[in-house]
């Protein structure tokens, strides 16, 4: 194999690719300013709308409670809470989102507190809608804290301790440390990000140094060249390879950059919600290491697909089922409860994504590792011979 005549195919490729404002853009521009500020802006939007929903005053409904003043006085008492008239539609209020809670408390309800007999209160929200479960969380809290109060009261009219009823205390103490916290929390989404990324980035290339070709009449020229086939191909094969791997890496590195914001300018939104963001740079390296025999197989796929089409547009029909197949496994990895295992690890894409997401979870399984590794260089050596076979039948490259 001479490997001046695949850096000169190479080379050439990468020319003809950088000189295409498309190209640049798809696999420069998008990566690092589209994530970044649609991260940013869904961010801010996101905090902002909690954070008005948080803050607004809450329009409840008391639906009963005349013979429970005391109740009633000390819920109206509320801050931050607007109370409206009872109406018998309170639910269809609720749904309309006219209202955000109701309370419906029983008749008697004071005198069997009294009397100490059961009673139930019913609190009506719109589960799903942040502005309705706000209002309902705080319903909950004071009819937590009025129950609460009401034990203590019974206690200290018999002259028994307030602990009485609370003999012992448990206590959850988290023992991982920041980075497996942070490998859980988003370490699933950023293998389904890299390999969206690493397929967005080889697509147009592959279609442009194939079917492209086909439509410009250049494939014959470039045929004709004292360059051996499997030179072509492997040079092909590499600049998708390049433009697929720079298209995951800006985009891991924009996305870094709003991971980091996120960190230390929204502090106080990550730290209320328990948030955490510490993903090991080691990690994400050793990630990008399980990722390029991807970037063989999925370059060998989309140059042995786009050489098979007739046109970029019959190539881009092709291409729409096959980001399909690749989207539904990368999506494995968000979904809890799937851990890999040996069967598995020998499934391409599912076997990358949740080993990557093992890894900057900060659990390394080096059996795993091995045989992921090892199976996705085989995928992606079956393929590429493939593509070299199709670049070899004349009957395939000028398909009419």
């Amino acid at each position: 194999m001479s490997l001046r005549n695949l850096g000169i195919v190479y080379r050439k490729e990468l020319r003809d690719l950088l000189r295409d404002r498309r190209t640049v853009i798809s696999m420069i521009v998008v990566p690092m300013l589209v994530i970044p500020l649609l991260t940013a802006g869904v961010g801010a939007l996101s905090f902002h709308q909690v954070k008005a929903a948080i803050t607004q005053t809450e329009r409840i409904m008391i639906l009963g409670g005349d013979d429970s003043a005391k109740t009633t006085a000390a819920l109206r008492k509320l801050d931050n809470v607007e109370f409206v008239p009872a109406d018998p539609d309170y639910k269809k209020m609720i749904s309309d989102k006219k209202i955000g809670a109701a309370v419906e408390i029983p008749p008697g309800f004071e005198a069997a507190l009294n009397n100490g007999a059961p009673a139930t209160v019913h609190i009506y929200d719109y589960q799903g809608e942040i502005r309705s479960e706000t209002a309902a969380r705080t319903l909950r809290d004071f009819f937590q804290n009025w129950r609460d109060t009401t034990v203590n009261d019974r206690l200290a009219a018999r002259n028994l301790p307030a602990d009485l009823l609370k003999p012992f205390d448990v206590q959850t103490d988290n023992v991982a440390p920041p980075e497996k916290i942070s490998g859980n929390e988003i370490g699933a989404f950023i293998p389904y990000l890299i390999l969206m990324m690493c397929v967005a980035g080889a697509i147009y290339p592959a279609i442009d140094l194939t079917a492209g070709e086909k439509e410009r009449g250049t494939m014959e020229t470039i045929l004709s060249s004292p360059v051996r086939r499997i030179h072509l191909v492997l040079g092909k094969c590499l600049m998708v390879m390049t433009a697929s791997f720079t298209t995951m890496v800006l985009s891991l590195t924009s996305t870094g950059i709003s991971l980091f914001c996120i960190k230390y300018f929204g502090a106080d939104l990550t730290r209320n919600n328990g948030f955490n963001v510490n993903i090991s740079p080691v990690s994400l390296l050793e990630v990008l290491v399980i990722m390029l025999p991807m970037t063989v197989l999925f370059a060998s796929v989309l140059l042995a697909i786009g050489l098979f089409a007739r046109n970029t547009k019959e190539a881009n029909s092709y291409l729409q089922p096959l980001m399909m197949l690749i989207v539904f496994p990368a999506m494995l990895s968000l979904l809890p409860g799937f851990e890999l295992n040996y069967h598995l690890a020998f499934i391409p894409v599912v076997n990358v994504s949740l080993l990557s997401k093992e890894i900057l979870s900060g659990t390394f399984h080096w059996n795993y590792i091995a045989v992921v590794f090892g199976s996705s260089c085989a995928y992606a050596a079956v393929a590429l011979t493939v593509a070299v076979r199709l670049f070899k039948r004349e009957s395939v490259i000028f398909r009419a």
